[in-house]
């Protein structure tokens, strides 16, 4: 089994020297020759059985399970994403494997009931548990923007919320409608420095009651209200909308619904601010087949978009992306910052009652995520769209119809090659893959205005 796997790896590596460390001393190299870029030690033979049967899957679910290692987890997952070109060592075999997991997969879709279930699998592990390795004064889950490497976790995280409140131009006179609040950051953040008033929901229990603390603890319950409720309830009209990191979680089914609920929601001249991972174009429809390790073990029901799949489900409310400037280099010190703080933690998240296996699950998470940015197989980008509204549909009422601009933050691209921090005047299909985008909608009327 060994020999097949590795046989298999050598005949599409695509560069890179990793040393795979064998339990008899003996060091088996992928790659060319020269010092190793990453060095795994291999613990168990049954790791390669898992890899063959199962690839990417089978490789997560060794980790975990003890049957490998590495000093230096980020730098491993960095050449096995250059060597295999991020598509890891999946087969005809490995599909097969993997369809009791897929199958799974496909019934944990996003309705409301399972929007919620899905949420309390990831969200709902303990306010606590996050409080562990996420900054104390955003409580931020999502990507931070580092202009500046020296930096702390807090002032990147506040300099990303301030971006999104200059997309959105925010006042004292709006009423900010957050999708998908987290445990609050945002709808403080927004409200103590710009003013406004904020309605903010979420669909999970613990962030609820948090976010609701960290509210009144700001003394800011006048101005902010935090309610448990899904988008699809929403049936008020707000001067602008924002949803950071959540369009992941909405479904692929229910894409075309979450950007209708936004439309409805917008107010006449609105702006709408979106922060989102996806997928290139020319892989989603391959990943959208499948179930991956991330699926199954992290984000149940999750589903990460492409640009196109993006431009397609909210053509019918109107809205579009265009293009980004690349900021890929801030999700790396962001899930560095995380997972040092997790790491440091790790006695009082085993106080809590998590185990050994649940530990290194979330090690995994959060080094193949930080790999996977760190080697440009995500980005993060910000940059400008212009959008028009297409006539009244049955989902957007006809008050909102008509010319609107919109300036989106888009974070990760993968598999660009773009040079870190440059600039793109527009995607083309199939070069984004895991980004996020904060995006501005405004009407002709608000362009007049501004």
């Amino acid at each position: 089994m060994r020999w097949a796997l590795l046989a298999r790896l050598r005949a599409t590596w695509a560069g890179g020297r990793l040393d795979l460390a064998l339990p008899s001393g003996e060091v088996v190299r992928l790659g060319g020759a020269g010092p190793a870029d990453a060095i795994a030690r291999v613990h168990d033979d049954r790791l390669f059985l898992r890899l063959l049967l199962r690839g990417e899957m089978g490789g997560g679910e060794s980790f975990v399970a003890g049957e490998w290692s590495s000093e230096d987890l980020v730098s491993v997952l960095r050449v096995f994403l250059r060597g295999t070109a991020a598509r890891g060592a999946e087969t005809p075999l490995t599909r097969l494997a993997q369809l009791p997991s897929l199958l799974r997969h496909r019934r944990a879709e996003n309705t409301q009931v399972g929007s919620e279930r899905n949420v309390h699998a990831h969200y709902d592990l303990g306010n606590q548990f996050y409080s562990l390795f996420l900054d104390a004064e955003t409580m931020a889950y999502s990507c931070g923007y580092w202009p500046d490497p020296a930096m702390s976790l807090a002032e990147a995280q506040r300099a990303k919320l301030e971006r999104l409140c200059d997309a959105l131009a925010l006042s004292p006179r709006d009423h900010l409608l957050e999708i998908g609040c987290g445990w609050g950051g945002m709808a403080i953040h927004a409200a103590r420095t710009r003013g406004c008033k904020v309605t903010a929901i979420t669909v999970s229990r613990e962030q609820h009651q948090l976010a609701s603390e960290r509210v009144a603890a700001a003394g800011l319950a006048d101005r902010v209200s935090i309610e448990f409720r899904d988008y699809r309830d929403l049936d008020s009209t707000f001067d602008k909308v924002v949803s950071i990191e959540m369009l992941e979680a909405v479904g692929y089914e229910f894409l075309p619904r979450f950007f209708a609920a936004c439309a409805r929601a917008l107010a006449p001249g609105g702006r709408l601010a979106l922060q989102s991972i996806t997928m290139p174009d020319d892989r989603f429809e391959a990943y959208r087949t499948r179930v991956d390790w991330m699926q199954t073990y992290i984000f149940p029901g999750s589903c990460i978009p492409s640009l196109d799949v993006i431009r397609r489900a909210s053509a019918p409310s109107g809205l579009a992306i265009a293009g980004g400037e690349d900021i890929g280099s801030s999700y790396g010190p962001t899930l560095r910052a995380w997972r040092a703080k997790f790491l440091t933690n790790l006695p009082r998240i085993r106080a809590l009652g998590f185990d050994t296996p649940f530990i290194r699950t979330w090690l995994m998470y959060l080094a193949f995520s930080e790999a996977a940015f760190a080697s440009r197989s995500l980005g993060d980008h910000f940059g400008n769209d212009q959008l028009s509204r297409s006539p009244a549909s049955p989902d957007v009422p006809a008050h909102q119809t008509g010319s609107l601009r919109r300036r989106i933050i888009h974070s990760g691209a993968r598999e660009s090659r773009r040079p870190e921090g440059s600039r793109s005047r527009g995607f083309s299909r199939g070069e984004a893959s895991s980004w996020g985008a904060s995006g501005l909608c405004d009407s002709p009327e608000q362009r007049a205005r501004t």
